[in-house]
């Protein structure tokens, strides 16, 4: 079993107790039974148990060790920031390997957590793209732009870590988005990362198993990682109140995040927001619409339960009819089932009720129900008080309705996918670039901005998706809504997903600040440096 400490200064020690981590597919079976397991072992009863039962245990930490965490962090920094880049760089070559080397194992922990073992794959083989070789590469470019020569000076800009990193993870998916703080190591910042007691198991695993090995390989100072585990808010709040931290790096819905990002300001960190996400698709005349299908499908990894899976589709009437019959068929093969059978990709559904909420609404104005609405239990079975949700699709017509529906136009965490399809183009000659513009209007109207993606092959409308879509962190084309792409960052997004500041997030950027390098040595002559207008004049 995984047993794990509170992890600060380099050394394990004790927290104030344990948090037993069940695995997934026995609790859905046996929830009572469980649950009263686990709640007797967190009251120190000494009971047999199984792994087959419980995956694994993280302490929970103190304030006070919080607070040394951020300590040992702080005095660590220098030290790591001095030891060279390549030598940094090593850091996300060996997590890679590592992950590659570890994946049957990482997977385990995942479903043990409650990801089916579909959505686990996907996870680590986004991981495996953030830190490729071609990643890395991309990675260390933008920390030092190549020197130029220019009138005897030699300059450069540079980015410097900005120091202490405070990670706070999500709790549907901690283990995945945590590797974010690697990167930011590399990038030569310490780390203190809060495992949530909500899901502690896998994150303590990547750090404790994977990553700190590796720092220690490096000559990595005691303190450059350090690991707690507490309640969420209590952790932002310490982290805010502490001299000792630089940036605060946190997952979660946007109406808090959007908060946490005005009191990072007011005390002077520096905010990175990775907050709710509705992401669309567009398909246009043109699409390769059984692909098209494929890809909007992915709305339904985790019982969409996840940031950037589609939320909503906005179809071209010429292809709607099709693109829904495609559709429907690939939907009615997703099945619920226990995480580690490799068929299952929906995972149990929190909000239950605002789901219902959502759909009632859609479907009295005017939306029409295609596939999916119902509860359902492990088995597939229906079930008022079934734990999954049957893959919901609505063919909503027109842009003006999606504008007014909250299932259109807010995130919606649960398995439901919106369709809009606007009205056709009216007069003898259809007016494409018309209907084009009012997509690319209502994208750009999201209040939210993780990622957009376009199914289409007229390259004008390619190039005009591209140029005029600002909204969101990234815009894929012809391409998984959902699947990693090398070099390209992964996370990030503008509006009430990235906050005042958002954009894509690059770890190694968004942890870092950019410096200028003017280094006049070979300047003659010497006193010449002085000649402020000899500086602006144009070089040879």
């Amino acid at each position: 079993m995984h047993s794990y400490e509170v992890f600060v200064a380099g050394a394990a020690e004790p927290g104030t107790r344990w948090v037993y981590w069940p695995r997934m597919g026995r609790l859905l079976r046996e929830p009572y039974e469980v649950l009263a397991l686990k709640a007797r072992l967190e009251r120190g009863e000494d009971l047999p148990y199984g792994e087959d039962v419980i995956a694994g245990r993280v302490a929970r930490s103190t304030p006070e060790q919080g607070l040394r965490a951020l300590a040992a962090a702080r005095a660590a920094q220098p030290g790591w920031a001095r030891v060279p880049l390549a030598d940094r760089l090593e850091l996300a070559h060996g997590v890679y390997r590592a992950v590659v080397e570890h994946a049957d194992e990482l997977t385990g922990l995942l479903v043990a957590e409650g990801h089916p073992v579909r959505l686990a794959r996907w996870e680590l083989a986004s991981v495996r793209c953030g830190f490729g070789p071609d990643s890395v590469a991309d990675f260390a470019r933008r920390l030092v732009e190549p020197e130029q020569a220019v009138g005897g000076r030699r300059l450069r800009l540079v980015r410097k870590a900005d120091g202490v990193v405070c990670l706070s993870p999500p709790r549907n998916a901690p283990t995945s988005n945590s590797f974010y703080g690697v990167m930011a190591l590399a990038a030569g910042n310490t780390l203190v990362v809060n495992a949530p007691p909500t899901a502690p198991l896998g994150i303590s695993f990547v750090y404790r198993e994977l990553v700190q090995p590796l720092l220690e390989r490096l000559g990595a100072p005691p303190g450059t990682l350090n690991l707690i585990s507490t309640q969420t808010r209590p952790a932002i709040r310490q982290w805010l109140d502490s001299p000792d931290c630089d940036d605060l790096v946190y997952f979660g819905p946007s109406e808090q995040g959007l908060k946490v990002e005005r009191e990072c300001v007011s005390a002077g960190k520096k905010p990175v927001l990775e907050l709710s996400g509705n992401d669309a698709v567009v398909v246009w005349d043109d699409a390769e619409t059984d692909l098209a299908a494929r890809a909007l499908c992915e709305r339904f990894y985790g019982s969409g339960q996840i940031c950037m899976t589609p939320k909503h589709a906005i179809v071209h009437p010429a292809v709607a009819d099709r693109l829904v019959k495609e559709l429907a068929e690939l939907v009615a093969d997703l099945r619920p089932g226990p995480p580690e059978d490799p068929r299952t990709l929906l995972s149990p559904v929190v909000k239950r009720a605002e789901f219902s909420e959502f759909l009632a609404e859609a479907l009295a104005a005017g939306a029409e129900l295609v596939a999916g609405g119902e509860f359902v239990d492990v088995d597939d079975r229906p079930s008022d008080a079934g734990p999954f949700i049957r893959p919901t699709v609505l063919r909503v017509p027109g842009l003006a309705l999606a504008d007014r529906l909250r299932a259109v136009r807010e995130e919606t965490f649960f398995p439901l996918l919106c369709l809009v399809v606007p009205d056709p183009p009216s007069g003898a000659e259809p007016a494409e670039g018309d209907l084009l513009g009012e997509v690319i209007a209502f994208l750009n109207g999201n209040r939210y901005g993780l990622r957009n993606s376009l199914w289409a092959q007229d390259g004008q409308v390619i190039d005009r998706f591209c140029a005029e879509v600002t909204n969101g962190g990234m815009l894929k084309v012809n391409d998984s809504h959902i699947g990693g792409v090398p070099v390209l960052p992964y996370n990030g997004g503008t509006g009430a997903t990235g906050g005042i500041f958002g954009e894509a997030n690059q770890p190694a950027v968004r942890t870092t600040h950019l410096q200028s390098l003017s280094i006049a040595t070979a300047v003659r002559p010497r006193a010449s440096v002085f000649d402020h207008d000899a500086a602006s004049r144009p070089s040879a």
